[in-house]
């Protein structure tokens, strides 16, 4: 069951922020060429007079109003050099389920994205615009129609969340007869139409990952039944790590069928795992930006925690500038 974020009392609630706002009334002439948008004049005229800069990162916010093909140019492009993440589902308490994650990275531009696709689940992700093109000031750019296509993190609103970290290790081997699909592009593939880790899972199987021109990934999951799962390449076949305990983390090391042992003689892992088993996997947004923040580089850019039940979603940047949202829950 999808929402219409845009319009009346199912708007996506911004609750708050520590930030200021930069507001235009008359958006200037649009410029880049956008592939994925089927919008109308009017919706594209909406989404990008949605633009609002709300952090000094500097990190932007954008309302998606009207439809995307989240499928054109199926195998994107990929950036150039590793992603340094971390990322952890704290599933201890079953009504409060939360998936947090550090973004480390270059100082680029960023994106809150709320999108709501006509046939698909709406959601709310964090993008990385300097892969589509567009300068530090966006404002007006086109280009901005294809952020759909790059979620580095997001949730939806049945409270599926997903993530992304580099592995050296990754090797995927095409399987015959599936469709390429660039390694980000993938998140927005689940977020748009899986409600379940097992349908997130089910989603990756359809798709060959093309990890040329960029580094490869692997991949965390959770949903709002508390399940999660990581998907990872070894020796060029996809497989996936469901765990059965009160938490799961994933940083830039592999993880499957690796000694949990061996995992936490990576500082952050081991930082993010004796926490969360000091805690039970019981962790409130605040003390997940805290454990996020003991895990920090200097390159992050950006933190998040989303409540997979509530809908609740907090970002903090580099700066340590705060906002707050709420995704209406299906």
């Amino acid at each position: 069951m999808r929402r219409t974020l845009i319009a009346g009392g199912l708007a996506l609630l911004l609750l708050g922020t520590a930030c200021g706002e930069s507001r235009r009334s008359d958006p200037p002439a649009a410029a880049g060429s956008p592939t994925a948008s089927r919008q109308d004049p009017g919706q594209v005229e909406r989404t990008l007079a949605s633009l609002r800069k709300i952090d000094d990162l500097p990190m932007y916010e954008m309302t998606y109003d009207g439809d995307y093909d989240p499928t054109a140019g199926l195998a994107g492009t990929m950036p150039p050099s590793p992603f340094g993440c971390s990322l952890f589902a704290a599933l201890g308490d079953r009504e409060r389920p939360l998936f947090a994650r550090n973004f480390d990275w270059e100082p680029n531009p960023a994106l809150v994205l709320r999108t709501d696709p006509p046939d698909g689940y709406a959601s709310i992700s964090l993008v990385d615009i300097s892969y589509l093109g567009v300068a530090a000031d966006p404002t007006g750019d086109r280009r901005l129609l294809d952020a759909p296509l790059l979620p580095f993190d997001g949730m939806n609103e049945r409270g599926l969340a997903v993530g992304l970290a580099a592995d050296d290790g990754a090797r995927a081997e095409p399987v015959p007869g599936l469709p390429k699909v660039g390694s980000v592009r993938i998140l927005r593939l689940v977020l748009d139409s899986a409600a379940t880790v097992d349908e997130a899972v089910a989603v990756f199987k359809r798709y060959n990952l093309d990890f040329d021109g960029g580094p490869p990934l692997h991949y965390l999951l959770a949903d709002a039944t508390g399940a999660s799962a990581v998907v990872e390449f070894v020796d060029g076949k996809m497989t996936v790590d469901r765990r059965s305990g009160p938490w799961q983390a994933l940083t830039n090391v592999p993880a499957v069928g690796v000694p949990d042992r061996e995992l936490r003689q990576d500082r952050r892992y081991g930082v993010l795992a004796k926490e969360l088993d000091r805690t039970g996997g019981v962790v409130d947004a605040p003390g997940a930006l805290r454990l996020l923040n003991a895990v920090r580089q200097s390159h992050t850019r950006w933190s998040v925690t989303y409540g997979l039940r509530s809908g609740e979603v907090r970002v903090v940047t580099a700066g340590g500038g705060t906002r707050d949202y709420r995704l209406p829950m299906s």
